[in-house]
């Protein structure tokens, strides 16, 4: 593979990566706000946001290094659908359940991106840029540890607000 292809490929990469995140912020931002119920599972949305936000940031810097931008066309896609997936659970009689189990399969989808980011920047030659693509796949990570070691007690108190005849709201 020539130098120009994996670079095309790593810049491909970074700017999904970039619009990833912004669906990342654009299904979060929602949830965080309909949460009454689950403050632990709200203040976990809501510093993930925040590592969120320096994600996008760390990818900005490694675009801008490269003399790349994020598609713009790309993020606005992303996440519009983020924001109607978002929309989609709040009808859900189990919101809170729906939403940290689609939570923890779109962790898991970021984490693989990053993996192979990571790997296409090792393999172009681009080593300066896998620290920061570490420290985001290392975020997503962390997250999907929470959500999965999370998913059985938010799943206990939902089905015991349910049974007191107690609103169950995210």
């Amino acid at each position: 593979m020539s130098d120009d292809k994996t670079r095309d490929i790593f810049i491909t990469g970074l700017k999904n990566a970039h619009a990833m995140e912004n669906q990342a912020l654009s299904i979060m931002k929602p949830q965080v706000k309909r949460i009454e119920n689950y403050p632990d599972v709200a203040a976990k949305l809501e510093e993930h946001i925040r590592e969120t936000e320096g994600q996008i940031s760390r990818l900005v810097e490694i675009l801008t290094s490269l003399a790349e931008e994020n598609s713009s066309l790309k993020d606005a896609a992303l996440s519009f659908t983020g924001s109607m997936a978002a929309l989609g659970h709040t009808v859900a009689g189990d919101e809170i359940l729906k939403n940290s189990m689609a939570n923890f399969a779109f962790e898991h989808f970021e984490i693989a991106a990053y993996r192979s980011l990571i790997t296409i920047a090792e393999l172009g030659g681009f080593a300066a840029m896998v620290n920061p693509l570490q420290a985001n796949l290392d975020e997503e990570i962390a997250m999907a540890a929470w959500l999965e070691d999370n998913l059985r007690p938010t799943t206990i108190k939902f089905a015991n607000l349910k049974e007191a005849g107690m609103s169950a709201k995210i």
